[in-house]
């Protein structure tokens, strides 16, 4: 049996299988989603890992079983079984592990319309119910249906960005072996590109590199084949499709802040005066660039709840984070590095220039990346770092600290579930930014020593 306890984290379900995850846990886990959630028909769609099939027809016996009516969506990324959420008013289950190593399986839960299930909103609830129901069986009474909606879910995106005038461009896709490379060809379908793709083989083992396009060593390969083929753009899916990395026609990586920034500004050409959504961690060039355009820019703390939970209450047209998640109005609040790439492949397409000049615009500040540091006091930590910089600058405890100077800002925030403090620190000149980072981290490790 799975231990519910260690699997069951703030918004989704994840562990190693079958140590922490097995299939009747997945079951259990089916049978008391449709109790808590009163669903009469679920949607499930499942990644390529090995352990997914099993997962998710062990979750389809257990819905069925409480006489849900299951729509299996079969093979998807995270952003198709939001379309499949959205679009047939369902609530959903995505079997994923995202971009965590091979042994590891999960699951993304939402209700009707996308609405994400996280623990104060349902998913605590599933976890007490599911763990009374392990390893008790029912005769399966709702009905199964098998649907495709990769066909579907390729044309909605095709509307929501029209590419019908761009120039054609030559695009490098690194899928790591993940979802991207069943999504992509279907999307990219009748577009005028001209596609590269690396790794689209589906392998949940992962055997070239992990999809995690957040660490620089996993995008080697793609910057490389994007200089070597004189290629206009790259991108980098992580394991369920939902994150994509951008990298400009020289190999070099953009921003997801600068990201944020240009869809932000399209966005805001289609809706004037609307409102977008960042996290605190987003360049201070997103909410400046925002409100140059008209829009009115909201700050949120890290982590895709509070950004879809803001965006609902503010009806946001947009939502960006640093960590390459990007979220929009039209696409039920629900995030999806496909639709941001479409955004990314219009706005170079409409002109001349190359992407590198086109994002320049909209990178203004020198950034460190986040820095983590292995802290075992944390709260000491931060103790040090207000007392060192008081009088300095403006402070702001919405997530940890953030202490914003002249032209400056830094944030140093806990995580969540680890002994860990994470650093991101900005200015706009880099040997500012260079020396407040190296302040900080200072300060910081001498209360880990």
């Amino acid at each position: 049996m799975g231990d519910l306890a260690k699997i069951f984290k703030a918004y989704d379900v994840r562990g190693v299988v079958p140590d922490e995850l097995d299939e009747p846990t997945a079951e259990a886990v089916g049978a008391a989603f449709v109790e808590v959630t009163g669903a009469e028909s679920v949607v499930v769609a499942h990644d390529m890992r090995e352990s997914s099939p099993p997962l998710a027809e062990a979750f389809i016996r257990g819905a069925r079983s409480r006489r849900a009516d299951v729509v299996h969506a079969g093979l998807g990324s995270t952003d198709l079984l939001y379309y499949a959420s959205g679009s047939l008013g369902l609530p959903g289950v995505m079997f994923t592990a995202s971009h965590n190593p091979a042994r590891y399986n999960g699951m993304k839960m939402c209700r009707a319309g996308a609405v994400p299930i996280g623990g104060d909103t349902g998913l605590t609830e599933i976890r007490d119910r599911a763990a009374e129901l392990v390893g008790v069986t029912a005769t399966p009474s709702g009905s199964l249906i098998e649907k495709d909606l990769l066909t579907g879910y390729a044309g909605h995106l095709r509307r929501l960005v029209d590419l019908s005038g761009a120039r054609r461009l030559k695009v490098v896709v690194d899928a790591g072996n993940g979802m991207g490379g069943h999504t992509v060809p279907a999307v990219f379908e009748g577009l005028p590109i001209d596609l590269v793709p690396l790794y689209f083989e589906l392998d949940g083992s992962f055997p070239n590199h992990e999809a995690n396009p957040l660490e620089p060593q996993n995008l080697l390969d793609l910057q490389r084949a994007v200089v070597d083929s004189g290629a206009d753009l790259g991108l980098a899916f992580d394991g369920d499709a939902d994150r994509c990395w951008v990298i400009d026609e020289r190999g070099r990586s953009v921003s997801p802040s600068a990201i944020t920034a240009l869809v932000a500004v399209r966005e805001l050409a289609k809706y004037p005066g609307s409102t977008i959504i960042h996290n605190l961690i987003t360049s201070l060039g997103v909410p400046e660039i925002v409100r140059e355009h008209g829009g009115v820019p909201v700050r949120t703390r890290v982590g895709h709840s509070f950004i879809k939970a803001e965006m609902a209450r503010s009806g946001a047209v947009f939502g960006g984070e640093h960590s390459a998640h990007y979220y929009f109005r039209d696409f039920w609040f629900a995030d999806s590095g496909m639709l941001a790439a479409l955004h990314v492949l219009a706005a170079l397409g409409e002109q001349d220039r190359a992407l590198s000049q086109v994002v320049a615009a909209y990178s203004r500040y020198h950034a460190s990346g986040e820095v983590n540091s292995t802290v075992s006091d944390q709260a000491e930590a931060l103790r040090r770092v207000r007392e060192a910089f008081a009088g300095r600058g403006e402070f702001d405890e919405l997530d940890g600290l953030t202490v914003s100077g002249s032209g400056w800002w830094f944030n140093l925030r806990p995580s969540n579930t680890e002994p860990l403090l994470r650093l991101n620190a900005e200015a706009a000149d880099e040997s500012k930014m260079t020396a407040i980072r190296d302040e900080v981290l200072a300060i910081v490790g001498k209360v880990s020593e």
